[in-house]
């Protein structure tokens, strides 16, 4: 799991289900972005917000909207938020990505080059041409 804004993690499915970590951190919220992965079974205490993307470019605009919608949310109410995927190598990174980009008004490709630098990362082309074409747009 990677902190990225002092609210604000990015991780895998792996880490959307350790409770420990997860309550150890204060996470209040995960935002689950991985489609083939059974949905996490959290305590009550956390909220679950599951949008099922795939890494190609077939992923309906308003899915990825409310995916990185709710995420701003959180990250505006200082809400403790672990965003995941399966690898924790594309799809998360680029929801977090995007919420950035809009949340700072900088470059969406600037936000994703930063945080996958040093990290290990996979993101899918068509997966990011869409998220980054949604935010352009936003």
């Amino acid at each position: 799991m990677q902190a990225i804004l002092p609210h604000l993690f990015l991780g895998n499915a792996l880490d959307a289900r350790d409770l420990r970590r997860l309550h150890e951190l204060q996470i209040a919220a995960v935002i689950d972005v991985a489609l083939e992965e059974p949905p996490a079974q959290l305590s009550r205490e956390i909220a679950y917000c599951r949008f099922p993307l795939t890494d190609g470019g077939c992923n309906p605009p308003w899915l990825l909207r409310a995916a990185i919608e709710t995420t701003l949310s959180l990250l505006d109410e200082s809400i403790t938020t672990l965003v995941a995927c399966s690898g924790g190598m594309s799809r998360s990174p680029s929801i977090v990505a995007a919420v950035l980009s809009i949340a700072h008004r900088r470059e969406a490709s600037e936000c994703l080059l930063e945080l996958v630098r040093n990290h290990p990362h996979e993101v899918s082309p068509p997966l990011w041409t869409d998220v980054k074409e949604l935010v352009d747009n936003w």
